[in-house]
């Protein structure tokens, strides 16, 4: 039987009620994190409070029972000419919903007119407008809690320099710090930056968020409630002096720095385990290879070393890449003019932010020009780029070395850490390197995204930075996280097979490469090519052949002759 359009509208609104009842308790639960709270919703007391609850307990019983019914089963509401997007839902980041209907509300007002958002909300009408225009990619900006810290500290700097200049009077400029403070120290407070990472407008959906959260907070803090913008404003009080195409451009800068150093950390703890499994191999013989064929002998701690020694390299080039975003535009205002700003603010905003910070910022000497350009970030991702590519590598020859048990190379054992099949009993897979690898993958992708959106500005902004943030400080997350389990799960646990390597060894005909010096070219050429058609051991044929003594061989075959610098006298010369 066809569903109607007011069927769908009503199905779609009792499956909002049932599952947005939760973000609105969220909503309140974050808002009641500030100092000041404990009032009823909108202020009235807890009779008022009591009564809201009721209401939400009623829609969502009724959304169950609806929900329940045989006629609502395999109805999927859709946005039809017949049935509009419902205003009283608001998407957050497409995979969770506010429901409005039943919820005690607040009026705010923006240019476009009147709108309704949850009374308790940290966010305004701003924000409501546009978790509405951006259901992107279901991650909010609270999903970086580097990059809410960085919001906070930027409107907190700017606080304390209009005090300072004499245009923030003293009890505004305390409230706004103080509120800075919860939202960069409390992570519950990153609940209510809801709207998408992705989005238009170069990031000022992301500085609305903020001002709005930061002047409710404000505003619970003076005992007042959310949305009484006469006593604490957003925009004139939070954002004075400033612009989107300054305040979120430092804001993200500043928090690929701190995103920067936990991923710093997890590749200084990989490059130690490596460096632990290479003192620990330093006695394990192997043969090395070249293009998947056998080479030359080596230990499999100097393979291992090699591990250590790449990932040291990727620790420094990111502590120096890292320091192109301690350079800063804020002060630029709009355009790079500094037009609404004191002339002394920029200098004085980049101070305290270096102060509250705890890093070195510093103003760049063109404004014009670094409200404009990312190539920090195009270099920047290009050595996440550079780190992703070269874990994905170790990882492949992790999987490689492991490869078998009994029918790969089998040279190390990686730490089981899960069942490998669902058909085959016992098989165990290197989860743990391929998951890494994917992750590479992923990273080297944002990289190309990061171009893309760095090249695609047009004269003085570049709208697209917010992309650019989502994909850089995800890169970072990511890597962190991925190296971190690489580490922890993996590394810290692999065991050689040291009998295999050293059979895999005695059986190659590289060995023959050892000898070369003494035998020379032709000789070791022959010798070669006898052990791989009649598939035997070089040193047998070597000794057969008279060509060398059972102790000149010994002596070339030594652990140290083949894997260290070595020159021996040529067989049968006088030196």
């Amino acid at each position: 039987m066809a569903k109607t359009a007011s069927d769908t509208k009503a199905k779609h609104a009792a499956k909002d009620a049932a599952g947005g009842q939760g973000e609105v308790k969220k909503s309140k639960a974050a808002a009641g994190k500030a100092k000041g709270t404990g009032k009823g919703t909108g202020g009235k007391g807890g009779t008022g409070k009591k009564a809201a609850k009721a209401e939400m307990k009623a829609a969502a019983i009724a959304a169950a029972e609806k929900a329940a019914r045989p006629d609502a089963l395999g109805t999927v509401a859709t946005t039809t000419a017949e049935n509009p997007p419902q205003e009283e839902d608001l998407a957050v980041a497409t995979v969770r919903k506010v429901a409005m209907e039943g919820a005690k509300t607040r009026s705010e007002h923006d240019l476009l007119g009147d709108g309704e958002v949850p009374a308790d909300a940290l966010w305004g009408i701003h924000t409501k407008r546009a978790v509405a225009n951006f259901p992107i990619t279901g991650v909010s900006v609270g999903h970086y809690p580097e990059l809410v810290r960085a919001l906070a500290l930027v409107k907190q700097a700017a606080a304390r320099s209009n005090h300072r200049l004499g245009y923030l009077p003293k009890g505004k400029a305390k409230i706004i710090e103080e509120a800075c403070i919860l939202v960069a120290t409390d992570p519950t407070y990153a609940e209510s930056f809801v709207v998408d990472a992705i989005q238009g407008g170069a990031g000022t959906s992301t500085n609305m968020n903020a001002n709005e959260v930061i002047a409710n907070v404000g505003l619970r803090l003076m005992g007042k409630a959310p949305g009484d913008y006469a006593a604490l404003h957003p925009n004139d009080d939070v954002n004075m002096a400033q612009s989107t195409n300054d305040a979120y451009p430092t804001a993200l800068r500043l928090a690929v720095i701190f995103a920067t150093q936990p991923l710093v950390k997890a590749l200084d703890d990989l490059a130690y385990a490596f460096k632990s499994k290479a003192v620990e191999f330093a006695d394990v013989l192997k043969m090395g290879r070249t293009q998947l064929q056998d080479a030359v002998p080596m230990t499999l701690g100097q393979e291992f070393d090699g591990f250590h020694a790449t990932i040291k390299e990727d620790v420094a080039r990111l502590t120096e890449i890292v320091g192109l975003f301690r350079e800063v535009n804020l002060g630029a205002t709009a355009i790079g003019t500094g037009i609404n700003a004191d002339p002394r603010y920029a200098a004085l905003a980049v101070e305290e932010l270096s102060r509250l910070s705890g890093q070195p910022m510093v103003l760049a000497s063109n404004l014009i020009e670094a409200t404009s350009d990312l190539g920090a970030f195009v270099l920047f991702s290009g050595v996440l780029k550079r780190v992703a590519v070269k874990l994905s590598k170790i990882c492949n020859d992790l999987r490689l070395l492991s490869s078998g048990p009994r029918t790969g190379f089998g040279e190390i054992r990686l730490p089981a850490v899960q069942a490998g099949s669902s058909i085959m009993p016992g098989k165990v897979n290197p989860v743990i390197p391929e998951v890494v690898n994917q992750v590479a993958y992923m990273v080297i992708g944002h990289d190309l995204t990061v171009t893309l959106c760095a090249e695609g500005g047009q004269l003085q902004l570049n709208a697209f930075e917010p992309t650019i943030g989502y994909c850089v400080l995800s890169s970072l997350r990511m890597l962190t996280a991925a190296i971190d389990t690489l580490t922890k799960r993996c590394i810290d646990g692999i065991e050689a097979d040291r009998e295999r390597c050293r059979s895999l060894v005695q059986g190659s005909i590289g060995l023959v490469t050892a000898l070369a010096p003494t035998l020379g070219y032709e000789a070791s050429s022959r010798i070669a090519r006898r052990a791989l058609k009649e598939n035997r051991a070089v040193a047998d044929l070597v000794l057969e052949e008279g060509l060398l003594t059972e102790a000149q061989l010994n002596g070339l075959l030594e652990l140290e002759a083949m894997t260290h610098p070595t020159r021996r006298q040529k067989a049968g010369t006088v030196v």
